[in-house]
């Protein structure tokens, strides 16, 4: 009896003690003032508590586009190729300040990132850089993020859900240290918005830019079926960027958001589709290693083709071309193995994977197929060449005749 008692007490003690040992949350705020005159912006980290975080350790890349460091505590700076900064906060209430450079041009003149007088398209990738978070044990750090708007800009886009006017929580549940990642867009834009199943889509550009946004929702809208038929996992928020030239003339997906140069066409002569590529690649966050990049790069422009066909898109006929183009793109192609591969690579890549779900549809009787495979990736996350060939064989039950090929050697 006595045992027993104590038993109920113990527990009672846990039940009551729990509040202390549970996570202990501290506020970490962005402030991001744009300053379109210098090309920059003003980045301001402030940490409600800064004892909770033993220190941030920045990677900087070559460092060219940070300066004007300011911080309350301790910063150090390593410069040089492999630039990084390391901030052990204050006590109290403590903040780092820097400034970053937005725009950012390539070789041939057009630019990854931009501000104009009247508007910036950005990555919060490069606003925040990357960081190895070392923080207090029974800490979670509750991230906001708020713009500071030039005088007649009118507004702010990013892929995070807005909690205010030009205010956003962050929330990476896969990440300990919570950054602003993804594309954003400011200034004065035109947008426009629907709800596809679970999730809310906008498209935004700077006006005067071309964006054909109905025609981008139009086709959303016409996919988004076979999209939520394969992928299982949907964003609560999609948000898709588009500028014209002199931004460069391709597209590119970032965590829940795609850019799209607007001069693009939104499928392509082959029958193929930029913007579903990138859709597939924001759906799938499937990350490659060891030299197998041809598995995420094939995955994306795999499906570009396969949902739009699924979805009516595509005759029978074109679908045919398609496979000769393909073929005749890649047909000097030894190897899909490689840290980036050349856009031959990727064909082969859909070649090899049309092949393999093939084999896989007829081992199982139709009963399983690709995307089957395309969902066992996507639960590990990362995957290698030997990590995507051992999915496959789980799935035929048996060894595959088609991934056995010095493609992949």
């Amino acid at each position: 009896m006595a045992g027993g008692l104590r038993r109920a007490l113990g527990v009672g003690l846990l039940v009551l003690s729990a509040p202390v040992w549970a996570a202990k949350k501290v506020d970490l705020d962005y402030h991001v003032r744009l300053l379109p005159q210098s090309d920059q912006a003003q980045v301001r980290l402030t940490l409600a508590n800064g004892a909770a975080v033993r220190s941030l350790d920045f990677d900087l890349g070559d460092g060219s586009r940070y300066s004007d460091f300011k911080a309350d505590g301790q910063w150090l700076l390593t410069p040089g190729q492999q630039a990084r900064g390391v901030w052990r906060p204050a006590s109290d209430s403590a903040s780092l300040t820097y400034r970053v450079r937005i725009s950012h041009a390539r070789r041939n003149g057009s630019f990854d990132t931009r501000m104009t007088p009247t508007w910036a398209l950005l990555r919060g990738d490069e606003l925040v850089p990357p960081a190895r978070l070392d923080q207090q044990d029974g800490v979670e750090l509750v991230a906001r993020l708020q713009f500071e708007l030039p005088d007649g800009w009118k507004s702010v886009e990013t892929a995070w859900p807005r909690i205010g006017k030009n205010k956003f929580r962050i929330d990476n549940p896969s990440r300990l240290f919570d950054r602003p990642t993804g594309w954003m867009l400011a200034g004065h834009l035109g947008t426009r918005r629907t709800r596809l199943g679970e999730t809310e889509v906008s498209v935004v550009s700077p006006q005067g830019q071309g964006m054909r946004r109905m025609d981008v929702l139009t086709l959303l809208t016409f996919v988004w079926p076979q999209v939520q038929a394969v992928y299982a996992r949907h964003p609560g928020k999609l948000l898709i960027v588009g500028a014209n030239d002199p931004m460069w003339r391709g597209s590119l997906a970032a965590r829940e958001s795609i850019y799209l140069n607007t001069r693009l066409p939104l499928v392509s002569e082959s029958g193929s589709s930029a913007l579903v590529r990138e859709l597939a690649q924001v759906f799938g966050r499937i990350n490659d290693k060891q030299r197998s990049e041809w598995i995420s790069e094939g995955l994306a422009e795999y499906y570009a083709i396969e949902l739009v066909r699924r979805a009516g898109g595509i005759s029978d006929e074109r679908y045919q071309a398609l496979q000769a183009k393909l073929a005749k793109d890649s047909q000097k192609v030894t190897t899909l193995r490689g840290e980036q591969i050349s856009p031959a690579q990727v064909s082969k890549a859909v070649l090899l994977l049309q092949e393999l779900d093939g084999e896989i549809r007829l081992k199982t009787r139709n009963k399983r197929s690709l995307d089957d495979a395309l969902r066992g990736a996507m639960h590990l996350g990362t995957v290698s060449t030997k990590d995507f060939v051992q999915l496959a064989e789980s799935i035929l039950g048996e060894s595959s005749k088609v991934l056995d090929t010095a493609l992949l050697q």
